[in-house]
């Protein structure tokens, strides 16, 4: 017979302080998710813990101080974010239309995916660089700071169920080939191709924590600041602007938006609806 008392779901969730929980993963574990949206931070730590079955607050900052894999999986999950391939087709769209041409006036190009997660978009970005005959003086610098995402991106393999939506966003994003051509198919997953894969740079790189990684000409980071709160934001924004050559181009997610920061002065709206946006000086 079952004795154990079943979780109070509502008293539970009531109970989280994220913040607690935050600083035991920063003070152990070095990684910090202190300035992440509070309900986006108390959203994924009540859905651990009812997978986990852990009864309160307590249980978990036990678990997360004494088991490593434990608090290994709980930092992947803080950290991960929704992604596909061409996601979002006509940011893509807008891409062709609104930066290849600027693209096309450099010698050489450079870049940075910030919170790439599991690899899609910067693989979609390599196939329209490919398609536009950019590719080869091309260097994608895809980061995120949480090694499972960027090791999954490395090998490019994805599940074949997700193909016919991918080529779907390919195709409404103005693809010039069969979509097929990018990958081949093996065991139920498909394959990146390798010539997709060899100017991307893929680089663990922390937004919270650490300085501008290069200067580039290009910086996507679409739908990740959404999780962070307005301090943070402002910090990303900054440090996006330092990373960018004058004219550099900044696409962020369509619901993000640099309309109501101290740099909304210092761009020009390439795309007021894809969110894209040129550095002035």
């Amino acid at each position: 017979m079952n004795n154990r008392k079943p979780i109070d779901t509502h008293q539970l969730h009531l109970q989280i302080n994220p913040a607690e929980i935050l600083d035991i993963l920063y003070q152990k574990y070095g990684y910090d998710f202190r300035q992440y949206s509070e309900a986006h931070i108390k959203r994924r730590l009540y859905n651990r813990m009812l997978m986990s079955g852990i009864k309160d607050v307590s249980q978990m900052k036990g678990r997360i101080m004494n088991d490593e894999l434990f608090a290994a999986d709980l930092m992947h999950e803080l950290s991960i974010t929704v992604t596909e391939m061409f996601r979002d087709p006509k940011f893509y769209k807008s891409l062709r239309e609104n930066v290849i041409p600027i693209l096309k006036t450099y010698p050489f190009i450079k870049i940075w995916h910030a919170g790439c997660s599991t690899g899609e978009e910067a693989y979609s970005m390599a196939i329209l660089l490919k398609e536009e005959g950019l590719y080869d003086r091309s260097t994608i610098y895809a980061t995120d700071f949480n090694q499972q995402a960027l090791n999954h991106a490395k090998e490019g393999i994805y599940p074949n169920e997700l193909i016919k939506e991918y080529t779907t966003n390919y195709q409404l994003a103005g693809g010039k080939e069969s979509f097929s051509t990018y990958y081949s198919s093996n065991y139920g997953h498909v394959i990146m191709h390798q010539s997709l894969k060899n100017n991307i740079v893929w680089a663990n790189h922390n937004l919270v924590t650490d300085s501008v990684f290069a200067e580039v000409h290009l910086i996507l980071c679409r739908n990740v600041m959404i999780y962070f709160d307005k301090n943070l934001q402002n910090k990303v924004q900054n440090l996006f602007h330092e990373s960018l050559v004058k004219g550099g181009i900044l696409c962020l997610g369509t619901k993000e938006s640099l309309r109501f920061t101290d740099l909304y002065d210092q761009y020009l709206e390439l795309d007021k609806t894809q969110r894209i946006y040129k550095k002035k000086y």
